[in-house]
């Protein structure tokens, strides 16, 4: 029978694509990991990897048993969220991952009540934009991600994950105070760096309204893009999530065409079912269900 641990590696050098990258997620050095998975070829008896260039590349061999790998550990994520929904008190360690306007507004109020209700639950929590977080949430990093998706912008779905639609946040033209429409197509824009969602989608819409944008400025922080619309240096696309619990301090418009981004979570299949992951999806769509952005 071989070793589920190094199997685990080798599913994670799948995953993270180099053997450093791999020890640093599991605070292994390089060495040991390099050590291990030649064990492991042992065992197996056919070569598990094959060099190219500076970096080791998979063979068909090791692809098979990274894919009963998976297997084996989402019976074992499953396993654990049936003995800890056996259990009277929701305990252990919960990693969750969610992008900025999220972190802002419905985090903090989801994990006060998290605290109060499920005070032996441990709760980790870190901000990134979707790709990361959905790559990490594969990698076995988090347990649970919150998620946005921007209009004709659609993120990746992959079958192992389980996914729950959220909200609808409805999108906006901001612009400083005063500022009329026929005024918008010669003003500056703030957008997300080239690449990202969020980018093509303002791009997209620009140009679908009849004008090239004038992108003189990139944020992937909305509070910076805010406060270039505050000072009067551009005009940006916003999310009304941003205004929770905010005063409105710009002119907002709405799009000649209704607009919003989804919200969603997503977690393993097998870790999906688990009372810590259920409870923080409960928690989470209370906060939604209380919000009362400032329009």
């Amino acid at each position: 029978m071989f070793d589920l641990h190094r199997l685990r590696l080798l599913r994670e050098l799948s995953q993270r694509g180099t053997l450093a990258a791999v020890a640093q997620a599991l605070n292994y050095s390089p060495s040991s990991v390099s050590q291990q998975l030649s064990l492991l070829e042992t065992e197996v008896g056919v070569p598990l990897l094959e060099p190219v260039g500076r970096r080791v590349r998979l063979t068909p061999q090791a692809e098979i048993l990274v894919r009963h790998t998976e297997e084996v550990l989402a019976r074992l994520e499953q396993a654990e969220s049936e003995v800890a929904a056996s259990l009277h008190e929701i305990t252990g360690t919960l990693r969750v991952a969610t992008f900025q306007t999220a972190a802002l507004a419905l985090i903090p109020e989801t994990l006060a009540r998290m605290r109060d209700e499920h005070p032996s639950l441990r709760i980790e929590f870190q901000v990134l934009d979707p790709a990361e977080a959905l790559s990490g949430l594969n990698a076995r990093d988090f347990d649970l991600v919150f998620l946005e998706e921007w209009p004709d912008q659609p993120e990746p779905r992959f079958a192992g994950l389980e996914y729950r639609e959220l909200y609808r946040d409805p999108i906006r033209l901001a612009v400083p105070r005063g500022l009329s429409m026929a005024e918008i197509g010669s003003q500056p824009w703030i957008m997300e760096p080239a690449g990202y969602p969020q980018r093509t989608y303002n791009v997209n819409w620009c140009r679908r309204n009849g004008y090239e944008p004038d992108v003189r400025f990139s944020s992937t922080d909305v509070l910076v893009k805010l406060r270039f619309v505050e000072r009067g240096l551009a005009v940006s696309l916003l999310p009304d999530l941003v205004w929770y619990e905010r005063e409105v301090t710009v002119d907002l418009h709405e799009l000649p065409v209704s607009q919003s981004r989804l919200l969603f979570t997503a977690a393993r299949a097998g870790r999906g079912q688990h009372p810590a992951v259920q409870a923080f999806r409960e928690a989470l769509a209370l906060s939604v269900a209380l919000l009362q952005p400032q329009r």
